[in-house]
């Protein structure tokens, strides 16, 4: 069997990463170690994680937050580890499916094209209304991944199992400067390390899959301030990777991507200006049958797509309101990312 080792950086986690641990102890296929990557903790997360089991890396002035914490913790485990071994890095807030680790693996015996496995990541549950929100956005994400044949988009930090030969070849290539971000595994100069290293690993010319069954559950965002910090980070840090590696033929999709968020905000905004300005001018026209048909169609999908997370999902879908509020704070996010991009202005790396 190849050698897999589990890295988990972690900051104050003595209360979830437990359960992260007890995910992976419930493997079929359970990794040959576990190490917690404990930066920066001022809570007993070492402590907890060496009864559970798990060694523990204790990191030492890091001010490069999570990616930091993985460069000073990688270059010891695979120092020791042959090409064909596989580094399993996780979240510690995240607790894995039982079969996560086999359907990787697997992926990565069937496909020698395959340089890493990505999670497909759904919510926890709890968080009230905006927690179910999520849920439903995680939900849509994870059936679009499917649709797309299960080609990575993101290489999730909350859990991707990588070769390791190709995380030696993404710092060897940091290093001769055919890729930026530093002179390790991951980039010091993005705010999105998944992001960021999941283009590393394509331009290297390595494919990228998401397999239905390497499924996880994660946190959800409690409060609209949280959720709005953790969007910022993942937008700005998105479209700054892009700028960094510019147009070629592994971000061109990503460019689209980033287009297709702009003509939607702009789509949006001019629906609403549309419609106040027909209220206001003539007033209300009637039931259009045209129209409601439409409507009808996109309830069904809206509903449809989102059964799996029950009856409060569907019940939340059918009235389309709430989520159209839910999509208007997402692209407020979209919208001040790319004028801060412009503006240059600095964004801060802020903890969830």
């Amino acid at each position: 069997m190849t050698e897999l080792v589990a890295v988990i950086p972690a900051h104050n986690e003595q209360h979830g990463i437990t359960a992260t641990l007890g995910g992976l102890h419930r493997q079929s296929v359970r990794p040959d170690r576990i190490i917690v990557v404990a930066d920066n903790c001022t809570d007993h997360t070492a402590e907890v994680a060496e009864r559970v089991g798990a060694e523990v890396h204790v990191t030492t002035g890091n001010r490069d937050k999570k990616a930091g914490a993985l460069n000073q913790a990688l270059p010891a485990v695979l120092d020791g580890l042959p090409e064909d071994a596989l580094v399993l890095v996780q979240d510690a807030d995240t607790v894995l499916n039982p079969r996560f680790v086999r359907c990787a693996v697997d992926a990565l015996d069937e496909d020698g094209a395959v340089g890493a496995v990505g999670g497909v990541f759904y919510g926890e549950e709890g968080g009230g209304l905006l927690g179910l929100l999520q849920r439903m956005e995680y939900e849509r994400y994870a059936l679009e991944i499917h649709r797309k044949g299960n080609e990575a988009v993101v290489l999730t930090g909350t859990g991707t199992v990588f070769r390791a030969r190709v995380l030696r070849e993404v710092r060897d290539a940091r290093r001769a400067g055919r890729i930026g971000g530093g002179d390790s595994y991951y980039s010091l100069a993005s705010l999105t390390e998944d992001d960021e290293i999941t283009k590393a690993v394509k331009t290297l010319g390595h494919r990228t899959v998401s397999p239905d069954g390497c499924w996880l559950v994660t946190e959800v965002m409690p409060t609209l301030p949280k959720l709005w910090h953790q969007r910022m980070r993942w937008q700005r840090g998105a479209l700054e990777n892009l700028r960094d590696y510019g147009l070629t033929k592994v971000t061109l999709p990503y460019f689209g991507q980033q287009i297709m968020l702009g003509l939607g905000a702009l789509a949006l905004a001019l629906f609403g200006l549309f419609t106040v300005l027909v209220l206001t001018t003539v007033g209300w026209q009637g039931f259009s049958l045209f129209w409601g048909a439409i409507t009808l169609v996109f309830v069904l999908e809206r509903t449809l797509t989102v059964r799996r997370q029950g009856r409060r999902a569907v019940l939340l879908a059918l009235p389309l309101v709430p989520e159209l509020l839910y999509d208007v704070f997402r692209q407020l996010v979209f919208v001040r990312s790319l004028v801060d991009l412009v503006l240059r202005r600095k964004e801060r790396w802020v903890a969830t």
